[in-house]
């Protein structure tokens, strides 16, 4: 059983980074290293700790993030794998949420790529300190020198080697470490152990240089340790050692390790650091909160009432919901009352465990600044507070970014629609960058994700886990109809077939409005040739031939209808005989005002690499798309465009393919504008032939 540590021994870390940096077997030798498991694990082979799910074995990535403990110099490590892919962002956003900082893993061969920008950015915008650690300098055409430029130069001179490879590439097993000024030979057998011999030479020379640069940021801290730099030129060991920690916190500087994690070469001397100088609980032992009146709070580690957050919520078979928790005070036990403070409502607290993977360890309780999991809440999901009752604060929730890919789906088994809504339901809350909706406009279910893998990803589990075969198709675009001149129409109708018999005569006149503006129906009836009381009668026939369509099935919009005189009959006359006229007399009149059809348009936004700007604008230009600006961000480009919806299906998946897998794009609904008459004939006519064959 794992012992009781205090927030200040505890040590809470995202892994993140780009796809394929290295994350999952960084974690695998963190465990090696401090005895929790006998060997580093493959990802291909599906022997990792964290990389347990059947997605992830089958697709050999990481699809969730992953809790895993540890202990190490006396502190206990709480690390969370993550995945690379942007498809599962989600998971990402959620440890960045609750770790105390950022470990950044970049690839020695890669270097910085689209994720590496993303997670920065996630971690600047949660306020957490990085540590970066450049990985793979085993791998052939590995690079350090070139790397840390790159590094550098997106995020700043302040990021400083704590260790530089000597032997960088396959036989890579020696670092000069900056810290010590030695020289450290690993042992090539994956153990980990090492010698340390002293530097001599041009290596010591350049070691000296970087340990110099470290101690000068450290003197930034604060006065006094700057004074005492410029007294005696420098500051002593003690005072480094004593200051470094707070120069992470402030990211006066970064430090950046060098590791092969497959091979673990430097895996333990980057975990001697983080237990000696990386971010505990203590150093954000207040936490913006919100108060039940929505007014700022705030949440102290030493309250001795539980606060956590629900970072991630997940149902495993034979177990139920997992919600994992972060606690920012107090403490939680099983069968605890306890106040989900965004839904309002009490919960108790189930039985309590660490993960280790897929592995659970059950213990008695959790403190203040810990992590982990308990199972069998009634009705709390992802981004929810736990609090206690006399003061329900709440912590803020992640932002998660809009999804950008959108299918619609196509049950396999009729009878099925009960099992997919439940389905749909679990894995939203699980994760919520997927989300599903019911478009009344098109009829359709139309799910959506991070991208073409995401969606598969949630095909996958709705068949393994809930029965429920689909396929995802391309959703349809919701046009719209309008008119750009006036029309008018007198129907009448007239039905006699024994008994009483129906009648009602319709005037109606149509004439456009500005865009956005709805369907609007006056009636301007003077005198007695209609009674009033069937004026909704013709308003329900307009606003049933607006929803089916008239011109090409889509729903008519932006233009006035006024039903300005008729005739009745004494007898004949009556609700269902002025529905079916103002139906008619409207479909007259709307085909009498130059129909068109009307297109959504979205906003893109697309980051690339300068190389594939070119590639980037040509391909939106073919899409119908306009440019409206290209800026410049820490080595990227952000292009801003504007395209119609029915161009961009799938647009992430080409993107990717474009970029090679560094572009990276983000989409929302602007306006609706006129459609080209070109594409508009062709889906008047898909329409005729649909209603043609009685479809």
């Amino acid at each position: 059983m794992m012992k009781q540590y205090e927030a200040a021994d505890i040590r809470n870390f995202a892994i993140v980074g780009h796809q394929a940096s290295g994350k999952t077997i960084l974690s695998d030798a963190m465990l090696v290293c401090s005895g929790k498991i006998s060997k580093i694990g493959s990802v291909q082979a599906g022997t990792t700790v964290s990389d347990y799910h059947p997605s992830e074995k089958e697709r050999q990535i990481s699809v969730h993030a992953s809790l895993m403990h540890t202990e190490w110099m006396g502190r206990k490590f709480n690390i969370i794998d993550t995945p690379g892919y942007q498809d599962f962002i989600s998971e990402g956003l959620g440890a960045l949420r609750v770790g105390d900082f950022a470990l950044v893993v970049v690839s020695a061969t890669g270097g910085v790529e689209l994720g590496t920008t993303q997670v920065w950015d996630y971690a600047t915008r949660y306020g957490i300190p990085k540590m970066v650690v450049i990985n793979g300098c085993d791998k052939e055409h590995a690079r350090f020198d070139e790397v840390v430029e790159q590094l550098q130069a997106t995020f700043g001179a302040n990021l400083l080697p704590m260790n530089v490879p000597v032997n960088i590439g396959p036989k890579f097993c020696e670092v000069l470490d900056v810290m010590r000024i030695l020289r450290v030979c690993y042992a090539t057998d994956g153990s980990g152990k090492f010698s340390e011999e002293p530097l001599d030479g041009a290596d010591r020379d350049m070691i000296k240089d970087l340990h110099q640069k470290v101690i000068e940021y450290v003197a930034e801290t604060d006065d006094t340790l700057m004074e005492k730099f410029f007294e005696n030129d420098g500051l002593s060991e003690d005072e480094l050692r004593a200051s470094l920690h707070a120069a992470i916190q402030q990211q006066i500087f970064v430090p950046i390790f060098t590791v092969s994690a497959q091979n673990n070469i430097g895996v333990g001397r980057l975990m001697d650091f983080i237990a000696k100088y990386g971010s505990s609980p203590v150093d954000r032992r207040d936490v913006e909160a919100i108060a039940p009146d929505d007014s700022p709070a705030v949440v102290k580690l030493e309250d001795p009432q539980p606060r956590c957050y629900v970072w991630k919520t997940i149902s495993e078979a034979h177990v139920g919901e997992l919600s994992f928790l972060r606690l920012y005070s107090g403490s939680i036990k099983p069968g605890l009352e306890i106040w989900n403070a965004d839904r309002d409502m009490a919960e108790k607290i189930g039985p309590v465990f660490l993960m280790q993977g897929h592995d659970r360890v059950p213990v008695d309780s959790l403190s203040a600044g810990d992590i982990g999991v308990t199972v069998k809440l009634r009705d709390t999901h992802t981004g929810d507070t736990l609090s206690s009752q006399a003061k329900k604060l709440r912590l803020p929730k992640v932002v998660y970014p809009t999804p950008n890919i959108h299918g619609a789906l196509k049950l396999a088994n009729r009878g099925e629609e009960d099992k997919l809504a439940i389905g749909l339901s679990t894995l939203h809350e699980e994760d919520p960058t997927f989300l599903y909706r019911n478009d009344a406009e098109t009829a359709e279910t139309v799910i959506s994700g991070q991208g073409e893998l995401h969606l598969e990803v949630i095909r996958g589990r709705l068949k393994r886990r809930f029965g429920v075969d689909i396929e995802l198709v391309e959703p349809k675009v919701p046009y719209r109809e309008t008119i750009k001149g006036k029309g008018d129409s007198k129907y009448r109708h007239k039905k006699q077939s024994g008994g009483s018999g129906q009648f009602a005569e319709v005037w109606l006149r149509v004439e456009p409005l500005p865009r956005d503006s709805g369907l609007q129906f006056v009636q301007s009836l003077v005198g007695q040739n209609v009674d009033r009381v069937f004026v909704p009668s013709v308003e329900k026939g307009v606003l049933s031939a607006s929803t089916e369509g008239i011109y090409a099935g889509c729903h008519v919009t932006d233009l006035k209808v006024e039903f300005y005189d008729g005739k009745m009959h004494p007898v004949d006359s009556k609700d269902v005989a002025f529905q079916i006229a103002g139906k008619a007399a409207f479909k007259e009149a709307f085909l009498a005002a130059r129909p068109c059809l009307l297109e959504p348009i979205y906003e893109i936004t697309i980051k690339v690499p300068e190389d594939y700007v070119g590639d980037v604008m040509g391909d939106i230009s073919s899409r119908r798309g306009r440019i409206s600006g290209v800026e410049n961000e820490g080595g990227f480009q952000i292009v801003k465009a504007t395209v119609p919806q029915k161009e961009l299906y799938r647009y992430s998946t080409v993107l990717r393919s474009l970029t090679g897998g560094r572009g990276l794009h983000s989409e929302k609904f602007s306006h609706y504008e006129e459609m080209p008459r070109d594409q508009e004939a062709k889906i008047v006519e898909a329409y005729k032939k649909s209603r043609a064959a009685g479809e």
